[in-house]
């Protein structure tokens, strides 16, 4: 069965998207701001309210959110012989009725959803029949990474009497749940807590959660709250308040989610946690959430000339910054917080594609995801001791423990060894990055010879100048158990190299059988002069790229007339459908540095205006595709953007800029806030 190929004109193809660009970039577009009017339900994917701990995904339902995720909680529940992700506790979804109505999407009108990136924060707005306009907005507290707050308001537009209920309700795959309700009486404030626990489907973990409501009234003056049990898997706590015409009328609900994985003591914690929300108050806990987010976005990426284009790439920087905190020892699954989405595995889409990205921006965040690797190391190297190699053999899915979680099925697992390369390059470019010499010493080194040790191991010494790799799945994953892959090859090359340069930095004696391998694992070419996918390999169409990664991010091919010589083949084996958006952000990258603007800003547009999906322009995996968010995707495109237009290159001396060129509709494109120094970057 041969693949579907590209069949729409190159060139008509970048003049319809940027027809399209052109048609949405109106200055009324805000560049911070995406808004959704009577969003559909029926044809709506939710966006994403993330701390990098804690993500809570929007719903077109009023009061309603659709899923709350955190980084870190896994078990297995009836999606193979595999860790997964767990749906928390919902810890936002209300029952809310008007003078004893509930509203729901029948007797609302007028609804409208927006997305502040810069503050972080998904307002729903809707009037109520003829009786109130209620607006509420949630936000993940970044400043307190398990801690969520929802802020809602009610204008009244005749007398009405108000009941909001805050419904705790465990997910169904969580068993033993344990609901409870404390009231903490304190001269100033009375705090009553709706806390429920439950354990993950096998027990390995206890998952904890708790809420409050949070009152503008003094002490002795708040609504009277009723608790009610409804069932063993769902609580509520709930008050009445009547609202004079014209009158408007604000409060709160604060809520902490956390389990096992995370504290030993979850269930008082979480408790602790809302108290400490509680008694912040809902303005000062907004005032420093703000704060915190303004610090992150003065890493930021400014175009101009193309409101469209601006402000998607805020939402590509939102969302990574979104799903990714300094500090926690975590990585990033390909679809980060927004929902279950691969399991909420760690793939290579960490390690090579949203990593560079938020390395460049903040190394302090990166820092977790390779840190999530160091810690892992151990049972790397019991991967490699069980498929007869040494060193650490990295798995293609990793979770909370580090083993392999690929499941048995897909042949990825044991054989896209490219991922423990990946691993390395990350450890090297952190140094390149930080100049952080005491880091790479210390986590560093053990990474990268670890790594080095394994592809050492893994080569296949065939004669004098001849080192295959055999026997992989190819970074193009439609390439199984092909020998001699151009980009697993590469990969292992440069690990070699940079592992041999880091013992120099460090003053130790690298073992000078890296290096001799590294010189002799080939790199084939084609009879035209293309570089050769794998062994065998004739022109059959691709899922991604692969050879062209030789050009960036490995570096190894450097020649302009053969890196172009090779995009201009690879790019036309691309099918239109069913390939994920990291392929086109590479072209783009390429082109940019070749000064081919048009070309650059033809893939640049490709690799996302077709993936993306109603109402909030979030981005599928792959053109057509329903999947959202795809972080990965995301990850390459900013690569585009900040290693491609705008001439970004991590180097062993630390980032320097190299010659690039904007798309004719990009006026100048502004980088800051790169690298450690906070330094800023233009290109015009």
């Amino acid at each position: 069965m041969k693949t579907r190929l590209l069949t729409l004109p190159f060139v008509l193809l970048s003049c319809l998207l940027f027809q399209q660009t052109r048609a949405q970039g109106s200055p009324a577009i805000d560049p911070w701001v995406i808004s959704a009017s009577a969003p559909d339900p029926s044809n709506y994917y939710g966006v994403t309210v993330a701390n990098g701990m804690i993500g809570i995904v929007s719903s077109p339902q009023p009061f309603q959110v659709k899923d709350v995720v955190l980084a870190g909680a896994y078990d297995l529940y009836g999606r193979g012989r595999v860790s997964n992700f767990l749906k928390s506790f919902n810890l936002l979804n209300m029952r809310f009725s008007v003078d004893g109505t509930d509203v729901s999407e029948k007797n609302i009108s007028s609804m409208k959803q927006t997305l502040d990136m810069q503050r972080a924060r998904f307002t729903t707005s809707f009037n109520y029949q003829d009786k109130a306009t209620i607006t509420y907005t949630y936000y993940a507290l970044r400043q307190l990474p398990f801690t969520v707050l929802m802020d809602i308001t009610v204008q009244a537009k005749k007398d009405i009497e108000i009941t909001p209920a805050s419904v705790m309700e465990a997910p169904d795959a969580l068993r033993d749940v344990q609901n409870y309700y404390n009231e903490i009486d304190r001269p100033h404030a009375l705090i009553s807590l709706l806390t429920s626990t439950a354990k993950s489907p096998t027990g390995k973990l206890l998952m904890c959660a708790s809420n409050t409501f949070l009152f503008t009234e003094p002490r002795g003056q708040e609504p009277r709250l009723i608790h009610e049990m409804w069932d063993n898997n769902m609580h509520l706590l709930k008050f009445s308040h009547k609202i004079k015409a014209g009158a408007s009328y604000r409060f709160s609900i604060a809520g902490s989610s956390i389990t096992s994985a995370h504290d030993e003591d979850p269930l008082n914690e979480a408790e602790r946690l809302t108290i400490f929300a509680k008694l912040q108050g809902a303005d000062r806990l907004i005032t420093f959430h703000e704060k915190a987010w303004s610090d992150i976005w003065k890493s930021d990426i400014q175009v101009s000339g193309d409101a469209q284009s601006q402000q998607d790439i805020h939402s590509m920087l939102y969302h990574l910054y979104s799903f990714t905190r300094e500090g926690t020892g975590f990585s990033l699954s390909p679809m980060g917080l927004s929902g279950l989405g691969y399991n909420g595995h760690v793939f290579w889409d960490a390690d090579l594609w949203m990593f560079p990205a938020l390395l460049v921006l903040h190394p302090e965040m990166a820092k977790s995801m390779i840190e999530y690797r160091y810690e892992r190391l151990d049972a790397a190297r019991k991967n490699a001791f069980e498929h007869g190699y040494k060193g650490a053999m990295f798995p293609w899915e990793s979770a909370a423990s580090g083993v392999e979680e690929t499941p048995v099925w897909a042949l990825s697992g044991p054989f896209e060894h490219h991922i423990t390369a990946c691993v390395g390059l990350a450890a090297w470019n952190y140094y390149c990055v930080t100049q952080d010499t005491t880091w790479l010493r210390e986590k560093g080194w053990p990474l990268l010879s670890a790594t080095a040790e394994f592809w050492a191991s893994r080569v296949e010494r065939n004669g004098p100048g001849h080192y295959d790799i055999k026997n992989v799945v190819a970074a193009d994953e439609w390439a199984e158990n092909v020998d001699n892959n151009a980009f697993t090859n590469a990969a292992a090359k440069v690990l070699l190299r940079d592992a041999t340069d880091a013992a120099t930095i460090l003053g130790k004696k690298a073992d000078s059988d890296w290096m001799q391998v590294s010189e002799n694992i080939p790199i084939m070419q084609l009879a035209n002069g293309v570089t050769q996918e794998y062994a065998g390999y004739n022109g059959e169409g691709i899922k991604q790229a692969d050879v062209n990664l030789l050009a960036y991010p490995l570096k190894l091919i450097t020649d302009p007339v053969q890196v172009r010589k090779d995009l201009v083949y690879y790019q036309s084996r691309v099918p239109n459908q069913g390939t994920p958006a990291m392929t086109q952000a590479i072209f783009s990258l390429l082109y940019a540095r070749l000064g081919q603007g048009d070309s650059a800003f033809h893939f640049f547009k490709d690799a996302y205006i077709p993936n993306l999906n109603p109402p909030f322009r979030v981005i599928a995996e792959t053109k057509g595709g329903t999947n959202p968010y795809f972080a990965t995707g995301a990850g390459g495109i900013l690569q585009a953007l900040l290693m491609g237009f705008g001439g970004l290159d991590i180097t062993p001396a630390g980032i320097v800029q190299l010659p690039s060129k904007l798309p004719p509709a990009w006026k100048s494109l502004t980088l800051t806030g790169v690298g450690p120094e906070k330094k800023n970057y233009s290109v015009k």
